[in-house]
């Protein structure tokens, strides 16, 4: 009894102690703000009233705090770029050797003039990364290869020029794609040329750094959702050139393993706001945009893990659009006819994923999908009947979504 007695004291006045403390730093709060409120009204000028005054302090340091804000960032930017060109240099020192001495010796090296930073900021078509045409995306699920160009010996000679330097010199918005696009060509140059026996190069590097290859996809993965979002047509070429890149990352067979390793939360994530950004536009004219983010998640596709989740994804949507339809069927409530309208985007897109899924891996289409392939059948053939009259093109969806599913492996001779 006395030990529980004693231990009862301690904690009474353990809280209490803290108590007291919280009660004096609202007092200490509430004395500050007042003696605040006195200095203002003892500083203010002739001319104005202390609300005005107070509104005019509050302005200016709101201004300050913006200010460092923008300082902070820069100086992040800058240190995250000078982690790239370390990192770049622990891959491959000639690369990076060769790189800074551009200015001055490229002329010899190459037989030409020597490529000027500055003019990178308009010249982003020779940037080291082959680029398509602002409207150049392929088919649904088919990209472009977008190194067309197989290097040999004799392009030794002129790799240099197709590098751009970690320099630039564009608006806010274009520097989101352009900073992490200029980083991850250069990697991807240098994975081409020590592929060709041309350079030799050491990417266990990637696992010993982490946080900047990390750093440089999510920057790359935010810029691109921020133009999805608010598409211009016709794209601007740096937005192809970053499409190019994460489509390069995720297919090359060494760098995509280092990526999806680091940064699979973050395509997830990227795969579910291109989704959003599907099912949420209502805008009139959307169509154009809309097939942009469907042809880009075709192209994240192509990787099987990215595909495998993505399919998932699309599976959940769909299935929670058509029982949400036929509930609203049942009872004879509106429903979103935009968001049906956009529906069928995704369910093209799933539907060309789970074919490429069959032809290409040659196995049962049974063994993908998980939960969300179960959840998905199951009932949907009653959902389908109720729905078949009303809607047919949707049902129609459903159903060969579900041969798809259901369908044995391919037999290829």
């Amino acid at each position: 009894p006395w030990r529980c007695l004693r231990r009862e004291s301690l904690s009474f006045f353990f809280s209490r102690e803290i108590k007291d403390g919280r009660e004096k730093q609202i007092w200490y709060l509430k004395i500050s703000k007042l003696a605040l409120a006195f200095a203002i009204i003892h500083s203010k000028p002739p001319g104005k009233s202390s609300k005005e005054y107070t509104e005019y302090l509050a302005k200016t340091v709101s201004e300050q705090d913006f200010g460092w804000k923008w300082k902070v960032e820069v100086l992040e930017a800058e240190v995250l770029r000078l982690r790239q060109e370390l990192l770049l240099n622990r891959i491959s020192p000639r690369f990076c050797l060769e790189n800074r001495k551009q200015d001055t010796s490229a002329e010899t090296l190459l037989g030409q003039e020597p490529v000027n930073p500055v003019t990178y900021s308009s010249q982003l078509e020779d940037s080291g990364c082959d680029v398509c045409n602002d409207s150049a995306f392929d088919s649904l699920g088919i990209a472009s290869d977008f190194h067309q160009s197989e290097h040999n010996v004799n392009t030794s000679k002129h790799w240099l020029e197709r590098v751009p330097p970690l320099n630039f010199c564009h608006s806010s918005k274009e520097q989101s794609l352009t900073a992490p696009v200029h980083f991850l060509q250069r990697l991807l140059e240098i994975r081409k040329l020590s592929e060709g026996g041309i350079l030799q190069a050491d990417f266990s590097e990637l696992e010993n750094d982490s946080f900047t290859i990390c750093s440089s996809v999510s920057q790359l993965l935010d810029g691109l959702t921020i133009f999805y979002n608010s598409p211009k047509f016709p794209s601007p070429s740096f937005l192809t050139e970053g499409v190019n890149v994460l489509i390069s990352l995720i297919t090359d067979t060494k760098l995509s393993n280092h990526v999806l390793k680091k940064c699979f939360k973050k395509m997830e994530e990227f795969k579910k706001n291109l989704i959003q950004i599907i099912l949420r536009n209502r805008s009139v004219n959307r169509f154009q945009a809309l097939n942009t983010v469907s042809e880009m998640l075709g192209l994240l596709g192509r990787n099987n893990i990215l595909r495998n989740s993505l399919i998932s994804l699309l599976l959940s949507e769909v299935r929670q659009f058509a029982e949400q339809l036929l509930q609203a069927h049942q009872v004879q409530s509106v429903y979103d006819i935009t968001q049906y309208e956009n529906m069928f985007l995704l369910c093209m897109i799933l539907e060309q994923l789970l074919q490429n899924e069959t032809e290409e891996s040659n196995i049962s289409s049974s063994d993908y999908g998980g939960e969300e392939k179960i959840k998905f059948l199951k009932n949907l053939d009653q959902i389908i009947l109720h729905l078949s009259d009303e809607f047919p093109l949707f049902s129609l969806y459903l159903w060969r979504v579900s041969v798809l599913l259901n369908s044995g492996p391919m037999q290829i001779d």
